[in-house]
Formats: structure tokens, C-alpha cells, sequence
């Protein structure tokens, strides 16, 4: 059985692939069907699938940002903090996702930020 820690990482790892790949089918497919993303950044929260696909095309797709894993500091069984380098049409800024995952490995909930 997978520690729970390892399926973090590997949640952390499979979104930033999918979200490189700008494949937003699989992207979606790492998510609950209710998930949430928090984004202050953006002035914005984005519900469940509908709004993780929005955040994905606008936000990734839209500004052709690709992220590189820096870090990941597990905060409990369900939830760490992945630190990331982002670099798309805005520029570069470092980002912070707290990530909240399920027992099955599915992201239930990201509260994004830049450092």
C-alpha cells in the first residue's frame, strides 16, 4: 500500500505533467468531482470540475506557463505544501499550493498562492 505521503507527491507530480502537457482532461481527472481551487492571486475560487477547467485553460493554457517542482513539505496524511517555479507569458513567480487530497490520492481541495 502507498503511504500517504507518497501519494502527495505523486498528486503534486501528476498535476504539474498534466498541467506542462496542457492536457486538461488530465488534469480533471486528478480532481474530486467537487474540488476546489483558491487562488487569491487571481481574485478568484474555482468549484468543482467546471471551475478547475476553467482555472486550467485560463490560467496555464492561456498565459503557456510551465511549472518545475521545487519542493513538497507534507503538512499531514491529507495535505502538503508543493513549492513551485512557474514561468509562462506573465514572467516567472514562485508559487505555493496547499494541497488536500482523499484517501484514494484525488485532489479535493488547492489553496494557491505566490510566495
Amino acid at each position: 500500500m502507498i503511504q500517504q505521503n507518497e501519494k502527495l507527491r505523486k498528486a503534486a507530480d501528476a498535476l504539474i505533467a498534466a498541467t506542462n502537457a496542457f492536457d486538461v482532461e488530465r488534469a480533471l481527472s486528478l480532481f474530486t468531482p467537487e474540488a476546489v481551487i483558491d487562488d487569491p492571486s487571481t481574485g478568484d475560487r474555482f468549484d468543482g470540475h467546471a471551475g478547475v477547467r476553467d482555472y486550467i485553460e485560463r490560467y496555464f493554457i492561456g498565459y503557456h506557463t510551465v511549472t518545475r517542482f521545487l519542493s513538497i513539505a507534507i503538512r499531514d496524511e491529507n495535505r502538503a505544501r508543493v513549492r513551485v517555479d512557474f514561468t509562462g507569458d506573465f514572467g516567472h513567480e514562485i508559487g505555493l499550493l496547499e494541497m488536500f487530497i482523499n484517501a484514494e490520492g484525488l485532489i479535493a481541495r488547492v489553496d494557491a498562492d505566490l510566495e
